[in-house]
């Protein structure tokens, strides 16, 4: 026996209560994923001040250190220049260039070369260890040159943006990572040169099921309920 319109009014009601339901899941689900930024892989160029890091103002090859100076370059993924993680070794200049003794018309530079983590690391390649260098470089010299003088070979692209340093990474300048969160180890800044910090290896952003998959979770569901309404409708 078919049941006649008040017999149908509950059954619908419910229907129409959890498609509600269902669409404000999916409401929510769009609404709390996380957005999944862009970063870029590159090499970051720092100053330091005592023990305090700061993002360079100018690039390498404007910049004119004076003797004394310790200067940083730190290899990551980061979205923004804000985001990125500065050099882990907090070596102090005395230490740096312990082994490399004044002479007239050049300056010394420390500097701090930190090759990052394993998860920053494009496919296929391995980071080296961090490490520190003294350049003796002559009393005009930029920080490129001191740089040149102890870690080469360096790459540069066409618009003159650092890409290798010491050969590192092989290939790759800046290109975009999809997904990319804040920079990883930053907890380790307090490392000493030539240690290697232990890392997750899991890719910056963090794990866990992406927005999309739980959206098209919540879809399915929403077209199934609405396949179920339209059939009971075609029955009554």
């Amino acid at each position: 026996m078919t049941p006649g319109p008040a017999a149908s009014r509950p059954a619908r009601r419910t229907l129409r209560a959890g498609f509600a339901l269902l669409l404000g899941l999916l409401a929510a689900v769009l609404l709390a994923a996380p957005a999944q930024a862009a970063g870029y892989r590159y090499w970051s160029f720092w100053e330091r001040e005592g023990s305090t890091w700061s993002y360079a103002t100018q690039g390498p090859a404007q910049l004119r250190p004076d003797d004394g100076s310790v200067q940083g370059f730190r290899f990551a993924v980061s979205a923004e220049a804000d985001d990125s993680a500065a050099p882990r070794s907090k070596a102090a200049f005395a230490k740096i260039c312990e082994d490399t003794d004044e002479r007239a018309g050049r300056k010394r530079i420390a500097l701090v070369l930190d090759f990052g983590t394993a998860a920053d690391a494009p496919g296929g390649e391995r980071p080296p260890k961090p490490r520190t260098a003294c350049a003796s470089v002559e009393e005009d010299a930029s920080t490129a040159d001191a740089l040149a003088a102890v870690a080469p070979p360096l790459r540069y692209d066409s618009s003159a943006m650092l890409c290798a340093i010491d050969g590192y990474p092989a290939a790759g300048c800046g290109e975009q990572v999809p997904g990319a969160g804040k920079p990883s180890a930053e907890a380790s800044s307090d490392a000493s040169p030539g240690t290697v910090e232990a890392d997750s290896g899991s890719a910056p952003g963090g794990g866990g099921p992406s927005a999309g998959l739980l959206v098209g979770g919540g879809a399915v569901a929403v077209l199934g309920v609405a396949a179920f309404w339209q059939s009971r409708r075609r029955r009554g």
